[in-house]
């Protein structure tokens, strides 16, 4: 009998080892669209946890179909740039009932803040109703860039007028951050449009970025305008969205429209290649872009200029009680 219940114990023993060898690297994490900043900034926060490909299975999906796919079961970890609070996450909690927001520990936020632009932030716990305590993660802040091909002088002024003098007709809960005193967040290091300088400083503020140079003249401005954002679960979309309807509504002759993109790198891109007049985008990966660095290694964008402030971008990173994941921690 003792044999019996000797052998039985090491036969189960063996299957929850196997069980456990098996699930290591079967975390299903969603960690943006590639060339955007969520995927770039996805990777530098496993790589603070040591947690590197063949640790968990990636899934470049925007925060929309993340979402789905965290509502089915299809993915464990969504990490998404959003602001706060986000919509999309709401929804997600109002479906499921059981979201579990997790925190960055104190090391992987030093290792963060030292390998990238990102900075320490609070999620308060009021921010959601499902919070039991503050969330500890990083931020940066969304901005403006505008093509210097083709956002004249006058142009890049109402631009950045409108946005500021108009934020009240935006509906959007972000548009709200969109204040003189907040315009020029994220504009350190960053080349500005002469003509949004130009109305920052109509307005008592101080200005000492470098100004970039302008091939585009009023002369042979076009009337058909594209705006970059992001993908149509995430912020960028809708807030672009209405953006480009107030400024086609008060600058006269010109139409915006707004498009669903992969967000910060693949706006900023597009911008340098001439598909894209303005791009929504992370003020980080936009200092990289200007610089030739990391994903713009080789391939800078020359012709891109900050407009304005948007809002703080806050990472936020969901999964579900049912997951069982209470940090990057579990993964190892």
């Amino acid at each position: 009998m003792r044999k019996s219940l000797f052998g039985f114990m090491t036969i189960l023993l063996g299957m929850m080892l196997l069980t456990v060898a098996c699930s290591k690297g079967d975390t299903n994490i969603a960690i943006g669209p590639p060339a955007s900043e969520t995927n770039s900034v996805s990777k530098i926060i496993l790589g603070a946890y040591g947690l590197e490909k063949g640790d968990y299975k990636e899934y470049q999906e925007g925060f929309g179909d993340a979402a789905d796919g965290v509502q089915d079961g299809n993915i464990d970890i969504s990490i998404g740039i959003l602001g706060l609070p986000a919509a999309s996450i709401e929804s997600l909690q109002a479906s499921v009932g059981d979201v579990v927001m997790i925190s960055l520990s104190d090391d992987a936020i030093a290792k963060i803040e030292e390998t990238s632009g990102y900075r320490r932030h609070t999620i308060p716990k009021d921010t959601y109703d499902f919070l039991e305590s503050d969330v500890e993660t990083v931020t940066a802040y969304a901005i403006l860039m505008g093509s210097t091909d083709t956002i004249d002088d006058e142009l890049g002024y109402e631009l950045a007028k409108t946005m500021i003098e108009k934020a009240s007709e935006n509906t959007h809960a972000q548009a709200k951050q969109m204040i003189l005193e907040n315009a020029l967040r994220g504009a350190e290091g960053l080349p500005i449009h002469p003509g949004a300088k130009r109305y920052y400083e109509e307005q008592g503020l101080t200005v000492d970025n470098p100004v970039a140079e302008l091939i585009a003249d009023e002369s042979s401005r076009k009337n058909e305008f594209i705006l970059g954002t992001g993908s149509q679960g995430g912020t960028y979309y809708p807030l672009g969205g209405e953006m480009a309807s107030i400024w086609n509504k008060y600058i006269d002759g010109i139409n915006v429209t707004n498009t669903e993109t992969g967000a910060s790198v693949e706006n900023l891109s597009s911008i340098r290649d001439g598909h894209m007049d303005l791009g929504m985008t992370v003020h980080v990966p936009a200092l990289q872009a200007v610089n030739g660095e990391a994903a713009f290694e080789g391939n800078e964008v020359p012709n891109a200029a900050f407009i304005g402030h948007i809002y703080p971008e806050v990472i936020q990173i969901v999964t579900r009680e049912s997951a069982g994941i209470k940090s990057f921690e579990d993964l190892k």
